[in-house]
């Protein structure tokens, strides 16, 4: 869902993504001189922006278009994947996720690596999505449900073994459960505004759950629900201008190796 789509996501959910971009920095103490790993930097949003405060940078994304375009934007980012990444022990004073951790198949493993890399007393800030109402994301719902169309076999999901509660005290509990002290989480909301014809470029392009499941129908199932996608954005989420106005809400998680 994100093979050779940076382009097509620095131009839509890359928007999405940098709301809670200067809080995720804020809980995890970047700074000046801070020395900040951003795992899974996509095009390197979260990376650029603790540059902007002074911190020395370094970034990882599982996708090479991805971490080829947080190179073009100066952040020296390589194509590394969780649970394994390429840095010493204790290497790093803080370590960001901006919605990564909602990607990964071994969310525990995954935090173990994270604990690793960080050094004793080092600060973990991560993202991830939460139960609330994800506007964006239920406008696409409503306009497959109306177009009546039937999410194909074989999505990714993550096995139930390996899954938690996306709760702010589940999230705190996931963290802690890893190792983590003072293990803390909250929700925070935002509005995000884009126009219909980006947002539905989003899921045209593949991108995310929604991008395989329309990209999996034929020419005219698209058209179809593309057609109930602009009645149903027309009515109830779009301001006078005709643009989009979406609420939605992520976790916040920090705490310290």
């Amino acid at each position: 869902m994100w093979a050779g789509r940076a382009e097509a996501y620095g131009s839509t959910f890359a928007r999405l993504c940098a709301h809670p971009v200067p809080e995720l920095l804020d809980a995890a103490g970047v700074g000046a001189g801070t020395y900040v790993l951003d795992v899974g930097t996509g095009t390197g949003t979260a990376a650029l922006a603790a540059r902007q405060r002074g911190a020395r940078v370094r970034a990882v994304d599982a996708e090479p278009a991805m971490a080829a375009a947080a190179r073009a934007r100066g952040i020296p980012a390589e194509v590394a994947a969780l649970p394994e990444l390429p840095f010493a022990d204790g290497e790093f004073d803080a370590v960001v996720g901006n919605f990564v951790l909602n990607h990964v198949g071994r969310p525990r493993t995954a935090l173990a690596e994270l604990r690793r890399v960080l050094r004793p007393g080092g600060r973990l800030a991560l993202t991830l999505w939460s139960t609330g109402r994800q506007a964006g994301m239920e406008l696409y719902g409503r306009a497959l449900e109306a177009a009546g169309v039937v999410p194909p076999p074989g999505l990714p999901r993550l096995e139930a073994a390996e899954d938690f509660t996306r709760t702010p005290d589940g999230v705190a509990a996931l963290l802690a459960e890893a190792g983590f002290t003072g293990a803390a989480c909250a929700e925070t909301r935002f509005e995000h505004r884009a126009g219909v014809e980006e947002w539905w470029a989003a899921a045209t392009s593949g991108l995310a759950t929604i991008g395989l499941i329309v990209t999996a129908q034929d020419t005219a199932t698209v058209a179809r629900v593309r057609a109930e996608y602009g009645r149903i954005a027309a009515a109830g989420y779009t301001d006078a201008r005709g643009e989009l106005s979406l609420e939605h809400g992520a976790l916040l998680a920090r705490a310290t190796a």
